[in-house]
């Protein structure tokens, strides 16, 4: 298949500093007569986020690539394995560090590399943007009320990608005007500690910060540990503290009690992006050298029961924004909001105002909104189904809150998070 920019009609991968998006033309793929190709995959399968790169990278390959691929399940912070050095393939997608990066650049072969860390900018790498994963977090618990905010971390420099989505999360709260709280595990050296130990520092650590407050766990795993150790120390979740993770691994969220909120961090488009770069290297179509990294954004936030909530003191507010949680799909205006609180809207209005920060017109077009994206995401309503299941007269009344709210139309919306927008490092 050949791939078309949009706007300049030129090779979408020698457009990347223009952010243009593409569309796959129905042309054969060129090389589909050439010898198939054997591919190394040097990625982890212990985690959710290297799981959902194998997913892309499979579907990839299995609509157009057709490799034969060299895989053994391994960890994070595996070695190279011993059979890449008599390995006489084509091409290898990793998840390494700098060290191990160094040694495959030896081998000659074309390498993507799937992981932002240090010694890796003159590589050819495609990773997920942790800074957008970051903002999302701290608007999704703003948005909730709250006035108190804590990171719950890992061992400091064990994992370079968790620490950086630390510091990108406490500067964004320091810039709202806001304290953060860091907690990262007190052991001696990097070694893990005992399960047990561990969740009695982070419960020690929880019960000493001010309340309600919202956390951002460095991932799932870690958010499972936060809401375990609430459990323990009979912290109510999310009335106290509200809790929010990253990678939506399903299996975690929903063993959680309660479920728990995560950040989608489209790990399946980040594998196809990179396997399809690594497609045109190996045929000859780009030079490693003229590859700029290239950036996904994350799918998005799944909202589950652990942030489902809203910080205040007043129950007339409290009940006014629940309200609207559960009917602004239907299409709900502010006099039905008024009503529903026994409250004249000239008395509600400053009140939902002074907590939220918006109105409550603002309010109900923001949870129409979105749930527009979810439903952009999903790629399966037309844009006129989706206006009506968000609660919208129409679909031009939709795409012009759509427009103003971000600054583009849902179909460019959809287009971006499906189709593998990037942005580039320049």
């Amino acid at each position: 298949m050949r791939l078309k920019c949009l706007t300049c009609n030129g090779c979408y991968w020698l457009s990347l500093s223009q952010r243009c998006n593409w569309l796959t033309d129905i042309e054969p793929n060129s090389n589909r007569d050439d010898p198939m190709r054997h591919v190394a995959l040097l990625i982890e399968s212990s985690s959710s986020y290297g799981r959902g790169l194998l997913r892309g990278i499979a579907k990839y390959n299995r609509d157009r690539a057709q490799w034969s691929t060299y895989f053994q399940p391994q960890g994070l912070e595996a070695p190279l394995p011993e059979w890449l050095k008599a390995w006489k393939g084509d091409g290898i997608l990793a998840r390494v560090d700098s060290e191990d990066a160094r040694i495959l650049a030896q081998t000659g072969l074309p390498v993507v590399h799937l992981r932002n860390a240090r010694g890796l900018q003159d590589h050819p790498t495609v990773y997920l943007d942790n800074e957008q994963v970051a903002r999302m977090a701290v608007d999704h618990l703003m948005q909730r009320g709250l006035h108190h905010f804590a990171f719950c971390g890992n061992i400091r420099g064990l994992h370079q990608l968790l620490d950086k989505r630390a510091d990108d999360f406490a500067r964004m709260i320091r810039d709202a005007g806001f304290e953060c709280h860091i907690f990262q595990t007190q052991t001696p050296g990097k070694k893990p500690l005992p399960w047990e130990k561990e969740q009695e520092q982070i419960a020690k650590w929880i019960d000493s910060l001010p309340k309600p407050i919202g956390i951002m766990a460095s991932n799932d795993e870690r958010g499972l540990r936060v809401l375990d150790a609430c459990r323990r120390h009979n912290h109510r979740v999310p009335e106290q503290v509200a809790v929010i993770g990253v990678d939506n691994d399903e299996y975690l969220c929903d063993l959680s009690v309660p479920p728990l909120t995560s950040i989608d961090v489209n790990a399946e488009q980040v594998g196809i992006v990179a396997a399809e770069l690594l497609d045109r290297l190996m045929s000859g179509q780009m030079k490693a050298v003229d590859v700029r990294p290239v950036i996904i954004p994350p799918r998005g936030i799944v909202t589950r029961r652990s942030t489902d909530m809203l910080a205040s003191e007043d129950p007339a507010v409290n009940l006014a924004v629940a309200f609207i949680h559960e009917n602004a799909s239907r299409g709900i205006q502010v006099p039905d909001v008024a009503a529903h609180v026994k409250m004249s809207r000239a008395s509600l209005e400053p009140r939902i105002k002074k907590i939220l920060g918006r109105t409550i017109h603002q309010e109900i077009q923001r949870i129409q909104l979105d749930l527009v994206k979810k439903l952009l995401v999903a790629g399966i309503l037309p844009l006129k189904q989706i206006s009506r299941e968000a609660g919208f007269s129409c679909v031009q009344y939709m795409n012009r809150v759509f427009r103003n709210a971000t600054g583009e139309t849902p179909a460019k919306y959809r287009s971006r998070r499906e189709g593998g927008a990037v942005k580039a490092e320049l």
